[in-house]
């Protein structure tokens, strides 16, 4: 089974957000907004299929890195994230919640040997850009 399949995202604490945004774009040319900027590719082996990396400043009391104390965290794309957190569970890997499902994928999130928040993402495949239709 293939288990991390690529980078969805790296996110990052910042005591202001909206100036961290706007200084990336005027300096490095990201075209940024409210939730940072997300970069759009396609699959190597199947140029027909898009995918997306998100790049995003969090402030600096979010929560969402919780139970981490580390102000990053980095998001891993999947290919079957059910059974990836069966085989993490059996390996005694710290699961920090429940599997969170949204119109864009599935996510779940785990702590690695040192505390860091890691976020993995199985993306919802869009049917139009597979080639099958619902």
């Amino acid at each position: 089974m293939k288990k991390v399949t690529g980078l969805g995202g790296v996110f990052f604490k910042s005591n202001d957000p909206k100036a961290m945004n706007e200084w990336y774009a005027k300096n490095l040319g990201l075209p940024t907004g409210a939730y940072g900027t997300t970069f759009e590719w396609r699959h190597d082996d199947d140029p027909s299929k898009k995918g997306s990396t998100s790049w995003c400043a969090f402030p600096a009391d979010s929560k969402y890195f919780d139970p981490s104390t580390k102000p990053f965290m980095i998001n891993y794309r999947v290919e079957n994230l059910v059974e990836l957190v069966e085989e993490l569970k059996k390996e005694n890997v710290t699961i920090v919640d429940e599997m969170a499902e949204y119109d864009y994928g599935k996510f779940i999130h785990l702590l690695d040997p040192e505390g860091n928040i890691i976020e993995l993402w199985e993306p919802k495949e869009d049917p139009e850009e597979s080639g099958v239709m619902e």
